[in-house]
């Protein structure tokens, strides 16, 4: 299994994680951060790298719609207080929010994609919906991080066809495992 030391240099470099923040909400509180704060050290080892950090997640089950009830926008604020930085949150997945807000990350900062199961080819089925989704993810990095080890067992876009698209490695927490 790849680590992110197999990754080479990162200083300058977009890395893709994939992460688990599938926290229980009440309304938009969060009633336990612990998977976020289990997400912090492989962001943070990224960010020390020089690195431009993008978080995807998905929360809860949306079945391929948007719905505000499932929104990271929690996430991304709870996750920019235990990192002591602001987080960029993009308000879709591979739309113009996604794209803005990944081209405008400096070394080192951090972005937080929308709810990825708000796109339904997420977890589509079919392989060439799910891999179009993947091949929109992929745009936005240089290489790929598994970190959400809640989902690694999942053919889902960000889980099983991204990392095909990029160099990739397992993030801390998936090696602990």
């Amino acid at each position: 299994m790849r680590t992110i030391d197999d990754l080479g240099a990162l200083a300058g470099t977009t890395v893709l994680v994939r992460s688990d923040l599938n926290v229980p909400l009440d309304g938009t509180r969060i009633t336990d951060d612990g998977r976020i704060r289990a997400s912090v050290p492989t962001i943070d080892r990224l960010r020390s790298a020089g690195a431009r950090v993008v978080v995807c997640a998905h929360l809860g089950r949306p079945k391929g719609t948007v719905d505000p009830a499932y929104s990271l926008a929690p996430v991304a604020q709870r996750l920019g207080e235990l990192l002591g930085t602001a987080v960029a949150f993009a308000s879709d997945t591979v739309g113009d929010s996604a794209r803005s807000t990944v081209a405008g990350l400096q070394d080192g900062q951090v972005a937080l994609l929308e709810n990825l199961r708000f796109d339904p080819r997420e977890t589509s089925k079919d392989e060439a919906e799910r891999g179009a989704f993947a091949d929109q993810l992929a745009a936005f990095a240089d290489a790929y991080v598994s970190d959400g080890f809640g989902v690694v067992h999942r053919k889902q876009a960000s889980v099983y066809d991204v990392p095909q698209r990029l160099p990739h490695a397992a993030g801390g927490l998936v090696l602990a495992e």
